[in-house]
């Protein structure tokens, strides 16, 4: 059997939003701030003895944020089309993190989207 290594690293975002047909307080435009926390496996290292450089999930969690940051999620596709719920934000996030880092060695495992200290989710294919 193999061991496996998981990486993750953390980071927040801001942002506003509604939950839209939502029968409650949520229907309303209020804001987070979004706690994310991205996972990464891997069963083998590279020459330098790492799973994937830090770095490397920084730069481009980051990047996939920005277009979040500081704006209303109903704004931006796809939440101008589905609802911008902590699960969708999750499975979103995922799909693009996915795309930006699996390879043949590494793979995104799952995200974690807290909305405030109290309330999780967590998104695995």
């Amino acid at each position: 059997m193999s061991a496996t290594f998981e990486l993750s690293i953390e980071t927040h975002f801001s942002a506003a939003h509604s939950l839209r047909d939502y029968p409650g307080d949520c229907a309303r435009l209020h804001g987070h701030n979004w706690h994310v926390k991205l996972y990464v496996v891997c069963e083998e290292l590279d020459k330098l003895g790492l799973g994937i450089d830090y770095k490397i999930m920084k730069t481009e969690l980051k990047a996939a944020l920005e277009p979040w940051d500081h704006y209303n999620l109903n704004d931006v596709a796809p939440f101008d089309a589905i609802n911008p719920s902590s699960e969708n934000v999750a499975r979103e996030l995922y799909h693009t993190m996915s795309s930006k880092l699996d390879n043949d060695r590494i793979h995104v495992s799952r995200i974690d989207i807290s909305e405030t200290c109290t309330a999780k989710v967590t998104y695995r294919p």
